[in-house]
Parts: structure tokens; sequence; C-alpha cells
């Protein structure tokens, strides 16, 4: 479509990402991007480490692999072309036992199927040579993972929107989609806009929006809190970059590593603790509608029967710093409980289906006049750009991309 009104649910760094795709890609399209918060990425695009993953551990063929290979490279230039920070302080998956090691080599020719740059495999002297704090049997070294400031990025985005004609309306929480002839009228911060067509970005409330704007239950939303350790000053320079363990392949979680801020902080996290509330960003945090959703949806049952004691592993570490750091400590063994203070968290919206099977993959589904993004985990910010590319590509019903 090359005018009309096309309306994005969730200022994220996702849909903000699709508002800038469309305004570049058709300027006679207006864009406005609805937001219920009093600012852009208020949730899971602000409190996430920092991370541009390099494709290290996606599927291969699948949109994670695909879509975070090109979407690094056009981060990358985003920021040098707007001055934002972006640092290739590379990471580290480390194995410290034999079974690990196992894993660290499947992981090893995945990664190469998709032609993560750079990497190479190490061993104990290795290991030390990048990370001299740093202790293993084995690793992978992956030099162009980077570090960035997500917020800042979701800042520029709305810029560019504004700058082609959009709006980003804050305050502005969508309470009812309704078909409006061809198109949809859309109720949000109490006013209504007939738009032609609506993207749905919503992140945490993902399902709900969709659900509202005519889609089916599934994946249903349940919120993973993940929780942060804050290194002290004077331990922080123990890290160079990024320490991480090699992941579960039972969970789409990567587990507790070390991480380098832009800041110059480091932080160890996060933990994945079933959140009571989508925007539970405490323990104490309880949303009796939200805990409804989860305890009526079968998958969440499905799921607990499997990994409950996963679970109640995780809940412990959220409860006691020491146990918390007993993990961290495999790889950092001079960077203890006492070298760390809690810091902050975020919630992650993991997407589960109804036999209970924790959803991978970004997930989008088209349905009429709506696209849906019912599942943007990691790495959908450093895929943001790629991700608006495809979904662009879907909502325009072309392939065509703008002159470079």
């Amino acid at each position: 479509m090359a005018d009309g009104v096309v309306g994005i649910v969730g200022a994220g760094i996702v849909g903000l990402a699709v508002g800038r795709e469309i305004g570049l890609r058709r300027p006679g399209t207006r864009v406005v991007v609805f937001e219920k918060e009093d600012r852009v990425a208020a949730h899971q695009t602000g409190h996430n480490s920092g991370v541009v993953h390099a494709g290290i551990y996606y599927e291969p063929g699948g949109l994670k692999a695909r879509l975070c290979t090109r979407g690094r490279g056009l981060l990358r230039d985003y920021c040098a072309d707007r001055d934002l920070p972006y640092e290739e302080c590379g990471k580290l998956v480390v194995a410290v036992t034999p079974q690990e090691v196992a894993r660290l080599d499947a992981l090893h020719a995945r990664a190469d199927t998709n032609a993560v740059p750079g990497l190479r495999r190490l061993g104990p002297e290795g290991i030390r040579e990048v990370e001299p704090h740093t202790t293993g049997l084995a690793a992978l070294h992956s030099p162009r993972t980077a570090i960035t400031d997500y917020t800042r990025i979701s800042e520029s985005f709305a810029q560019d929107i504004a700058a082609t004609g959009g709006q980003v309306r804050l305050g502005a929480e969508v309470t009812a989609v309704r078909p409006d002839g061809e198109g949809l009228r859309v109720v949000a911060g109490g006013e209504d806009l007939r738009v032609d067509e609506l993207v749905v970005c919503a992140g945490l409330h993902g399902d709900r929006v969709a659900r509202a704007a005519g889609d089916g239950a599934a994946p249903r939303i349940v919120p993973f809190r993940g929780e942060y350790m804050l290194v002290r000053p004077e331990k922080a320079h123990l890290v160079r970059g990024l320490v991480y363990p090699v992941p579960d392949p039972r969970y789409p979680f990567l587990g507790v590593h070390f991480t380098r801020r832009v800041s110059g902080d480091v932080e160890v996290g996060p933990n994945a603790v079933l959140a009571f509330a989508r925007e539970g960003y405490r323990f104490s945090d309880i949303r009796l509608a939200d805990l409804g959703d989860i305890l009526t949806w079968p998958g969440f049952w499905a799921m607990g029967s499997r990994h409950w004691r996963t679970g109640i592993g995780e809940m412990y570490g959220s409860l006691s710093r020491r146990a918390y750091m007993r993990a961290a400590r495999r790889y950092i063994p001079d960077i203890g409980a006492a070298d760390v203070v809690r810091g902050g968290a975020g919630v992650r919206a993991q997407a589960l289906d109804r036999d209970g099977s924790l959803v991978d993959d970004f997930r989008v589904h088209r349905f009429g006049r709506v696209t849906a993004v019912r599942n943007a985990p990691s790495p959908a910010a450093t895929s943001c750009m790629a991700i608006a590319e495809h979904i662009v590509d879907t909502v325009l019903g072309e392939s065509s991309r703008p002159p470079a």
C-alpha cells in the first residue's frame, strides 16, 4: 500500500523499527504507533542486557538465524551513522564439564552453518588469552558479538518516524480493535483512529492485543522475570567482554552470564523465574488477571510437569544471592556473592504453545489486515531492523527495498 494509515501497537524496539521501515519504504503512508507507557522502550527493550548477538545459537534456516545475521549488520551501520554506541567486545561461550564440551561441539557446527563471523574454538590457554580470569575446558570465541544501548536506538527510531510524518502516541493504551469497512478502528488513550493495516508488536501483552484484533488464543504469553546482579566496581575489571555458559538445549534461555555494558558496568544474569505479573519486575509484584492467564492455560501445566525441578532451582537462586552466584563462579571463580549487589530486572514475554512447548523461533502471524508478532524474544533487539523488513514485506505485499 502506497498510501493510507498503518497502526502499530507497541513502542518497543521492534514496533519502532517497523514504523521506521514503513516510513522509509512508503513515504505516502502515515504511521501511528500506540504506546501505553509515557516513554518508548519501557519494558523488554529497556531492560535487556544490551547484547548484539552474532547468531551462534539459532536453528539454521529459521527466522532467528536469518534475521539475526542481517539485523546485526543493519544495526551496526545504523549506530555508526547516528553516532550511537556499538562496541564489538566479543563473547566467550564456555564449557566447564565434558558433557558441556560435547554440547559446545554441536553448537560450533550450528554456528558455522549460520556463518557466524570470526568464530573460533579455544582450549584453556586460549580462554585465558581472551578473558584472563575465566576458566573452562573449551570455549567458542565470537569476536564480533557487540554491546549497545537499545533504549537510545529506540529513541532514534522514534525520531525517524516523526521525520517521515509519522507519530508515536505515548500514554495511548489500545483497549479495542474493531472492523471498519475494509480497515480497522483502533481505540487507544480514549480516542479512536481508523487504520488500513495494524501491526501488533505489544511484547508482554502481544497475545491479548492479537486476540482483541481477531487472532486465536495460541500461543499464550507467560512472563519470566530475569534478575541481574551488578559486579562491584573493584571487580569489574575481571571481565573484558561477555562470558556465557553453554546453553541447555531444552530451554530458549541462555543461562546466567557475565555482560559488560556500554556504561562500563558489569552485570551477572539474567536468571529465568516465573513472574506473577506481566510487568512483574519484583518478586512481590502479583496481578491476579495475569496470574489467571497463566494458570488457565493448559500449556502452563504441561510445561510445569516437565520442568518443575528447574523452576524450583531458579526460584531458589532468585531468593539467595549465594545460590545465584554458585553457577556463575564456575566461569569466573574470583567473582562471588560478596562481589555483587542486586541490580535491575527485566521480564521476558515467552510464548507458550497449548502443548506446553516453549516457542523458540520468532513467530509472526498474518490474519486479515493484521500482522501480529506472537513471539519475539532474544535476539529480537539485535534483529529488529531485519524483523521490520520481514514484517513490512508482509504488510506491503512485496519484497522491494528502498535504494541504499
